[in-house]
């Protein structure tokens, strides 16, 4: 998810947020469009890299961001409905089969711009400007609002050690959920413009929009960037048998190998299809594109 829009992205963006976004014209329009750009991506995938086979594009979303997997194996979907930061009550959460099927437009409503998701136990966790959101995981119920002083613009959630934890894009750092409140976990000035978060094992991986960093994060004082230059970073993911995959909103998925090359799997940024909060759930990738206001499911192959 992006602090702010810029040039001609900002324009259609904000076009299409203050109309409601609308599907393609045509049903295939979204799978021709992407196809098109996958023709067009340079042969340089390293040999270890994985491709993308398209499973499913599902349409009719307003602005959508995050995605989680529920407990019954759906996907929850955040949709913004207009700029990241406004506070307009009008966000929502969406819940889709894992064939694509939307099976319920609305699930969870009353949000402002909700982002990343979580889910720990049976909750749902939703960063939602500088508030999380918390609803039952099993039927939407609204449970405590938390608000965290001084988040400037929550973004992404995992659990990791047992804990929620939150990106702040905003100030650069990460917050924890506690039995006595919200505390900051840690910042650094290498998380500017830190998004996408992933708990795994013994370490925190960390994306940043600003250098575009894809982090290892072991303690507090044990730190190693894994790869640079993936500018605007989103979502993380881990590719099954090794590697990472890394989404730049603006339309990119890239791959990054364990010796921290990163190929460039899918470049939509010219067709005007964003990617978003990337997540990956076994081999099925789950990518909802604020514009045109789709999710797309990806299955990896290593061929």
């Amino acid at each position: 998810m992006r602090i702010q829009t810029l040039g001609a992205v900002s324009a259609l963006l904000l076009a299409a947020c203050s109309a409601g976004t609308a599907p393609p014209e045509e049903a295939g329009a979204v799978e021709a469009a992407i196809a098109e750009e996958e023709a067009a991506q340079p042969e340089t995938a390293a040999a270890s890299a994985p491709r993308l086979e398209q499973l499913w594009v599902a349409e009719g979303f307003e602005a959508p961001e995050g995605a989680a997997l529920a407990p019954d194996g759906s996907y929850f979907i955040s949709n913004v409905v207009g700029e990241g930061s406004a506070r307009d009550g009008n966000g929502y959460i969406s819940k889709v089969g894992a064939d694509g099927t939307v099976l319920m437009q609305r699930w969870a409503e009353g949000l402002d711009g909700p982002k990343g998701m979580t889910v720990l136990g049976e909750t749902l966790y939703v960063a939602d400007n500088d508030r999380v959101a918390t609803f039952d995981a099993l039927n939407g119920t609204p449970g405590e609002t938390i608000m965290i002083d001084g988040a400037q613009f929550l973004n992404d959630m995992t659990v990791w050690n047992g804990e929620v934890l939150v990106s702040d894009s905003g100030s650069g750092s990460i917050y924890r959920l506690t039995p006595e409140g919200p505390q900051l976990f840690g910042a650094s000035t290498d998380w500017a413009g830190i998004n996408g978060l992933l708990g795994d094992g013994d370490r925190l991986l960390i994306t940043t929009m600003t250098e575009g960093y894809l982090i290892d994060l072991r303690s507090a004082d044990s730190e190693e960037i894994l790869a640079r230059g993936m500018k605007d970073a989103d979502g993380v993911g881990l590719v099954p048998g090794g590697g990472y995959l890394v989404s730049s909103w603006p339309g990119q998925i890239q791959y990054v190998s364990e010796d921290g090359q990163v190929t460039t799997l899918l470049d939509t940024q010219a067709g005007g299809i964003l990617q978003n909060d990337l997540s990956v759930f076994g081999d099925v990738v789950i990518v909802p594109n604020w514009m045109p206001g789709t999710v797309t499911a990806w299955r990896l192959v290593q061929d």
